[in-house]
Parts: structure tokens; sequence; C-alpha cells
């Protein structure tokens, strides 16, 4: 299928977020008045400021501070629309946001998640790092044999209507840990969480990560780029 793609740099998490239903919303009014046979997707990469952002099946508890702390670290919060329950977003992260009709490329929901965890796996993979995915959890994972070490990499959160997704990804690539201790990180209280940096012991060229990333991407999710 037909998408675009846009890297979106540092944005607001908000204006990033209005940006993307907009798009979301003029796909499903596309398919509502068969406007044309096919619309094209976006792929859309974005780092934000420091913020936390809670699914809307979540709990609010699994954030472990109040107004005056996230005050006091510069960042905010929002609940949102999309599955999962609380995560974060900041800095050094690979955020992104594909909004594509999955109907086009025979997808249901559940496969789509499947191929976007297959993507990002297999792209950490090309560093040398093994990853995979967790029974009951979704997202990318690592040492899932090993209760004591099991951590996650990335997290992925979905809100989808008529087959149209939004909402996506989040990668740690070269992302300030230390964020995530004011958290239950999705709701768990038991496992951990880890970058590619702290994996590799070193700064990760996130150009090269975001490259990497949109050629897997488009390989497992059929799309062809304008």
């Amino acid at each position: 299928m037909e998408a675009v793609f846009q890297d979106l740099e540092l944005m607001d998490y908000k204006e990033a977020w209005v940006y993307q239903e907009d798009i979301f919303n003029k796909i499903i009014d596309f398919k509502l008045n068969k406007i044309s046979s096919s619309t094209p997707g976006y792929l859309l990469f974005v780092e934000h400021p420091h913020v936390y952002t809670l699914g809307k099946n979540g709990k609010k508890n699994n954030l472990l501070i109040n107004d005056s702390f996230l005050e006091k670290i510069q960042a905010s919060f929002y609940e949102i629309d999309r599955g999962g329950d609380i995560t974060y977003h900041g800095p050094g992260q690979l955020v992104g946001y594909p909004v594509i009709d999955i109907e086009l490329a025979g997808l249901t929901l559940k496969k789509y998640i499947f191929l976007v965890e297959e993507a990002i796996i297999q792209m950490l993979a090309g560093y040398e790092i093994s990853a995979e995915r967790l029974n009951g959890a979704t997202g990318v994972w690592l040492d899932v044999i090993n209760p004591a070490k099991i951590r996650k990499i990335c997290a992925i959160g979905v809100r989808a209507s008529r087959y149209v997704t939004m909402h996506g990804f989040a990668l740690n690539v070269n992302t300030d840990l230390k964020y995530f201790s004011y958290i239950n990180p999705c709701g768990f209280i038991d496992k951990g969480i880890t970058s590619m940096e702290k994996e590799l012991g070193e700064k990760i060229d996130m150009q090269e990560v975001k490259q990497n990333l949109k050629k897997n991407l488009a390989d497992t999710l059929f799309l062809k780029f304008k």
C-alpha cells in the first residue's frame, strides 16, 4: 500500500497527537465515503519532550508521582485513547506512529501488532541485540526465559477504527531510563526497562536506527513510500 513517511523530529506530544488524529480521521472519511479505492497511509517518526501517557484501560495509580513532581522533572501527563497502560516518552526514544488502513494489506489488528513487533525484533538483531515477544504482553522484550533479567526495550500501544490504526510503538534508543522509575511501566511492577544504549554500552546513531527501522516496517507492513 502507498504511504507517506515523515520524520517530525522533536515535537510536543499533544501537537503530534492532534496531527496524527487528523490524518487518522481523514483516512476513515475517505473509506466511509469511498472517495477512492485506496488511501495513502502515513508512517510518522518523532521524539517527544518528557511525557507520560495512560491508555484507556490503564490505572492512574501506575503513575507514582504527583503534579508538583511532574513539574519538577519537566514532564507532562496525558490520558489517551490507545490500548495499554502507562508509558513514558522522551528525548532519545524513537516513537513511531503508523497511521494506515491495514485492511488494504489483509491484516487483522493482532497480525498487525505482530508484524510491528517483528520489524523491531529484526532491526535489533542487526545490532546483535536478541529480542523476543513475551506471552501475554505486547511489545519487544529481552531475556524472556529469565524472570530475574526480563526487560522491555520497546512498548506498543495501538488504537484502531475501521481497520485504520494510530498510535504505535516507542523504542528506547538513547533514552534516559530514570524517567521509567516514576511509573509502573505498562502496569508491570516486576519487569525492567532497557535501551539500545544500555545494552550496547554506547550512544546509538538515531538517524541510522530510523533508516533501518523504516525499511523493516516497509517490508513487514507492505508499505511503498511515495
